[in-house]
């Protein structure tokens, strides 16, 4: 009886796949079942990115007494042996910067980029790439997937900035902040090339 009473109480977890590529996380009790769809990894996973870089690391630390100036929140996709720029990515058309949603970047105070004052606030941020030089673009809208729904008319701002060639190919697409005399750079990399985004605050 006792042997019956553990079997019945005993609660216990399988994942198992489903069609849609999600996995299923069942769970059964005494008399009820419940389940719970798990998303599979995403193939370009997201990834975030602050200034000062590793901000929240410090913050916890006790390392840093001064606000974040910026952080960036974009998804990964992998090179994985595709030819990128001029092919995957197109030339002269409007990029998300990255895969999945736009790439969004938030200012947690007022920067000038391009001679022009950025106010405190969050933004997407897309990219026009050509052979020789980037158009990167800060638009007010967010929230937003992909640049189906790209607006133009929403730009706060344009910019161009040139492209560098890379010593060694970027297989994973990395966007970093990195400290200048009058601020940082925003460094974005992909395969064999890279951009750099100067962002003053000083």
């Amino acid at each position: 009886m006792k042997k019956t009473c553990l079997a019945i109480g005993f609660l216990f977890f399988a994942f198992v796949s489903t069609a849609q590529g999600q996995s299923t996380l069942k769970t059964s009790a005494t008399t009820s079942a419940q389940e719970v769809k798990v998303p599979t990894l995403d193939k370009s996973p997201m990834d975030m990115s602050y200034f000062p870089t590793d901000y929240p690391i410090l913050k916890t630390q006790n390392k840093t007494s001064t606000a974040p100036v910026a952080r960036i929140v974009y998804s990964r996709p992998q090179k994985d042996n595709r030819s990128i720029f001029g092919q995957l990515i197109e030339y002269n058309k409007v990029w998300r910067l990255g895969a999945n949603e736009a790439t969004e970047i938030e200012f947690f105070r007022d920067v000038n980029i391009a001679g022009k004052k950025v106010l405190k606030g969050r933004y997407t941020l897309y990219a026009v790439p050509t052979e020789s030089k980037w158009t990167l673009i800060i638009n007010k809208d967010t929230d937003t997937w992909g640049a189906f729904v790209y607006d133009e008319k929403k730009d706060l701002l344009r910019t161009d900035v040139p492209v560098q060639n890379l010593p060694s190919p970027v297989d994973a697409f990395s966007m970093s902040f990195n400290k200048t005399d009058k601020g940082m750079d925003l460094f974005i990399a992909w395969d064999t090339v890279g951009v750099n985004l100067p962002i003053e605050f000083k």
